[in-house]
């Protein structure tokens, strides 16, 4: 893949702070029941902050990518990684439930705002060719899903052997690591998908805001953020509660984030061939049939497994498509902005996945329901996603005269 002389650490850069970022945030569902059990916590107060910490990550990450589309990716990175660092840093501290949603919730959810997909992977795309952009998105969020992978069961060891608490420290000094890596993110855009026409950023928000399949994408978008909370933080307590061990559910998380490896570099690859739309119309619908086979056939470590491995598969692999079609929809100038709305709506359904899950096991003491409706959710996800077509909006009048810039 051919980058830029000035850019071409931009992607390994990118790919090792993913990796770190999003490697500690999905270790979050094994502290669900030590800090539970040693505060006496319902689920639903863990579940709330795992909630609050996606849906200030959701409300931000417009924000912030439209901060790093204006004044770089660098300052945007530095300044979430440290938030990350405080917020887990508190979090090691929180005997409160007030504590909890201010590290877990708000100092952490802020950080993730900054170090993850949206503004790093718009980075990716506007650093290379347009035809090679799906494929370096995929690796990019690969390297996300080893994170998970290789922190899942290191985390639960540093529980076990040094506490809750220490493990989260040790989480922290992991972010710090991004620091030193904030240099290597250079970026030089090559292609901006307007023909060298600028476009300002209220007409690129109007844009956007009258073009329905941007809000098709982005309710689809919803229904991932749903699922991938809901299990990442409710699954290693699903399996207890199933008469599996913890470590079962661990390495079913773990088995998650190997699978998604293969599964986003695949996706990657296939959106620079297929019309990605339909790549994620087929996804959703893959999905609605593994959480059916997972739930209403028996249970055992086998068949958890083999849930760890097909989600896997499918657990991020909307990300490189959804990114991509927003790309060659709008273009890349305000892609940070544009991928940070629609991952809003991403988080709006991890709010309630997380949400929703604690909520209902704490009431029913099942999480029955919350399946089902996530069964239903893939199915409408597919659904929206059918009838996009990929095809670049039409500018007949220039933009950046329609509105002042910002």
């Amino acid at each position: 893949m051919k980058f830029h002389h000035s850019t071409r650490w931009l992607l390994p850069g990118c790919a090792i702070i993913l990796a770190l970022s999003l490697g500690v945030r999905h270790a979050f569902g094994l502290f669900l029941q030590p800090m539970s059990l040693e505060f006496g916590w319902g689920r639903e107060t863990f579940a709330f902050a795992i909630a609050l910490q996606n849906l200030v990550w959701g409300l931000v990450q417009p924000f912030a990518g439209a901060f790093a589309d204006r004044y770089g990716v660098r300052p945007t990175v530095l300044v979430t990684a440290l938030a990350y660092v405080a917020g887990l840093a508190l979090m090691s501290v929180a005997s409160s439930p007030g504590v909890l949603y201010l590290s877990t919730g708000l100092l952490i959810g802020f950080g993730l705002s900054g170090t993850s997909f949206a503004v790093l992977l718009s980075v990716v795309g506007r650093s290379v060719a347009p035809e090679k952009r799906s494929m370096a998105m995929g690796i990019a969020s690969a390297a996300g899903s080893f994170g998970q992978f290789a922190m899942l069961p290191g985390t639960l060891g540093l529980i076990e052997w040094l506490g809750w608490s220490a493990a989260l420290l040790a989480c922290a000094m992991l972010i710090m690591l991004i620091v030193p890596l904030v240099p290597l993110l250079r970026e030089k855009p090559l292609h901006d998908g307007s023909g060298g026409q600028r476009q300002a950023l209220g007409a690129a928000l109007l844009e956007a805001g009258r073009h329905k399949p941007f809000w098709w994408l982005s309710l689809g978008y919803f229904v991932c953020g749903f699922q991938v909370v809901f299990i990442g933080v409710h699954i290693p307590s699903y399996l207890i509660d199933q008469q599996l061990s913890a470590q079962t559910g661990t390495m079913v998380l773990a088995l998650v984030g190997l699978f998604n490896i293969a599964g986003t570099w695949v996706a990657g690859w296939l959106g620079g061939r297929f019309a990605k739309p339909r790549l994620l119309a087929i996804l959703y619908f893959s999905r609605s049939i593994v959480i059916s086979l997972f739930i209403f056939l028996p249970l055992s470590e086998t068949s958890a497994y083999l849930f760890g491995i097909t989600m896997g598969l499918l657990w991020l692999s909307t990300v490189p498509l959804t990114n991509g079609t927003i790309a060659t929809l709008f273009g890349v100038q305000h892609l940070s902005m544009l991928a940070g709305i629609a991952f809003l709506f991403h988080q709006l359904g991890s709010f309630a996945g997380g949400w929703l899950g604690g909520w209902v096991y704490d009431q029913s003491g099942s999480y029955d329901l919350v399946w089902q409706v996530s069964i239903v959710l893939s199915l409408i996800a597919a659904l929206l996603n059918l009838p996009i077509r990929e095809q670049p909006v039409r500018r007949d009048i220039p933009c950046a005269n329609s509105l002042s810039t910002s």
